[in-house]
C-alpha cells in the first residue's frame, strides 16, 4: 500500500521546525527514523496532513554522557546510542537494552528518541525509561517543559505530546555507585517484537547486601510498569538473594494482558522467569561495578 497524500516539511534548523509545528498543529506528524511511523503510513494508520522532517536539523544529532546520566538527542540513532562509550560507561542499560532493538538495519536508522514517543508497550527503551526514572524535554515554540516516564506513557502508542511540540531529547540518569543491570526478552523470532522482556536494577551496600532491586516490563502492560523487588531480598548478599522469591513477587503485582502471541498465563510465566535471570544478571553487574572487595555467601570475596 501507499501512504495518503501529504505536505512534506523539511526545515533545517529547531527554531525553524517549533514554528512549522506551530502552525500545522494536530495535522503534522514529525519524522526521523521513520521506522514506526512510515510503516503506519503505507498501511493508512495514520494519514497526517503534513510530514515533518527532522533530519536536517543536526543540533538534534547529538548524545552527551556525564557521571549523572546520559542525554540522547531527537536525531540519535539507536547505532549512534549503542556505539557511545561514554554512555555505556554511564548507564550500561542502554547498551544491554538497545542490542535486542529490531535488526541492526533498524537500529541504524530509528531513533532512541523516536522510539519513546511512539510508546509502544513492546518497545525496550520505554521500561529502560521507567526503571532509571528518566524523562523527555519537550520543547514548542513558546515553553520547554520535562515530563518524568512516569507520566509521559499515556496508553499504547499515546503519549503526553501536545500539538506543536517536539521531544527534543530523553534524559537516562545514572544508577548509584556498586548497582549492575541487565536486559532480558524472548521473541518468536530473533529480532521480532518480545512476547516478553524485562528490565532489572540492582544496587549493593559497601559489603555487597541489597540495597535495592527493581524491575520494569514491556509486552505485559499497556504502559511500562516499574515493580520494586527489594523487600524479598533486601539484606541479603547478592550471591545468596532469593532471586527467584522476588521474581514471583513481581509476578503477583503484574497484570499482563494476552493477545495473538501469548496467552496471560505465558505471559507471566516467562515474566518470572526473565525476572529471575534479569535480577540474578544485575546483582552479578553490582558486584564487579565497586572498587572494593565484596563479600559473598562464602566469605570475603
Amino acid at each position: 500500500m501507499k501512504p495518503a497524500p501529504f505536505t512534506l516539511h523539511s526545515p533545517s534548523t529547531l527554531d525553524e521546525t517549533l514554528e512549522v509545528l506551530e502552525e500545522l498543529g494536530d495535522d503534522a506528524k514529525v519524522l526521523a527514523g521513520g521506522q514506526s511511523l512510515i510503516p503506519m503510513l503505507n498501511m493508512r494508520l495514520a494519514a497526517p496532513a503534513h510530514l515533518v522532517d527532522v533530519n536536517g536539523v543536526r543540533e538534534l544529532a547529538t548524545v552527551s554522557a556525564s557521571a549523572s546520566g546520559v542525554r540522547v538527542g531527537a536525531l540519535a540513532r539507536h547505532t549512534q546510542v549503542l556505539r557511545d562509550a561514554g554512555a555505556a560507561a554511564a548507564v550500561p542499560l542502554l547498551p544491554q537494552a538497545l542490542s535486542l532493538v529490531a535488526h541492526p538495519v533498524v537500529r541504524n536508522r530509528g531513533t532512541t528518541v523516536g522510539s519513546l514517543v511512539h510508546a509502544d508497550p513492546s518497545g525496550e527503551m520505554t521500561a529502560v525509561l521507567a526503571l532509571l526514572g528518566g524523562s523527555l524535554e519537550l520543547r514548542s515554540r513558546t515553553r520547554t517543559r520535562t515530563v518524568g516516564a512516569d507520566a509521559f506513557f499515556l496508553g499504547p502508542l499515546e503519549a503526553d505530546l501536545q500539538p506543536g511540540e517536539l521531544a527534543v531529547s530523553a534524559t537516562f540518569p545514572a544508577l548509584p555507585p556498586r548497582s549492575g543491570t541487565a536486559f532480558r526478552e524472548v521473541a518468536r523470532r530473533h529480532g521480532d517484537y518480545a512476547v516478553c522482556g524485562v528490565a532489572a536494577a540492582v544496587t549493593l551496600d559497601a559489603a555487597g547486601r541489597v540495597e535495592r532491586a527493581a524491575v520494569s516490563y514491556i509486552s505485559m502492560t499497556p504502559t511500562p510498569v516499574v515493580v520494586d523487588a527489594t523487600d524479598a531480598v533486601s539484606g541479603r548478599l547478592w550471591d545468596a538473594a532469593d532471586w527467584a522469591a522476588a521474581a514471583r513477587s513481581c509476578g503477583d503485582a503484574v497484570d499482563p494482558e494476552p493477545d495473538l502471541h501469548a496467552s496471560a498465563a505465558y505471559r507471566r510465566h516467562l515474566g518470572t522467569v526473565l525476572t529471575r535471570q534479569a535480577l540474578s544478571e544485575a546483582a552479578a553487574h553490582a558486584r564487579t561495578a565497586t572498587d572494593a572487595p565484596l563479600e559473598t555467601a562464602g566469605g570475603a570475596a
